[in-house]
């Protein structure tokens, strides 16, 4: 049997599981400060990971000399109960290596324009 479930669920569920863990490793009421902690520390990949959407920008011109090609991608989706749109810059394999910018709205359809005009 196949379940769908739409992507904004699925973010909502991998937060409250992230705050239920924390709760009963440091205690109950700790989960939600620490919850936060964790998405500041780790934002680009919490933002990579529940990506609804994506279009292709260009490629990162790095101002270090790597042999590491890299390309910015714009990306809308919905993390902690809010929709974002974020700048990222992504490799060839498709892992996020860093974010340029981001900025959250109160609804997708704002969150889709803006990621339309992104450049």
């Amino acid at each position: 049997m196949t379940m769908f479930q739409p992507v904004s669920a699925v973010s909502d569920r991998v937060m409250a599981a992230l705050i239920a863990g924390l709760e009963v490793e440091f205690g109950r009421g700790a989960g939600e400060g620490l919850a936060q902690h964790f998405l500041a520390a780790e934002d680009a990949d919490f933002r990579w990971d529940v990506r609804q959407e994506e279009r292709w920008l260009g490629a990162y011109e790095s101002a270090e000399d790597d042999d590491l090609w890299l390309d910015r991608v714009a990306i809308c989706g919905r993390l902690d109960a809010r929709w974002f749109t974020a700048t990222m810059i992504v490799d060839g394999d498709g892992n996020a290596h860093g974010m340029l910018g981001c900025r959250e709205f109160r609804s997708r359809k704002a969150a889709r324009e803006a990621m339309a005009k992104a450049h």
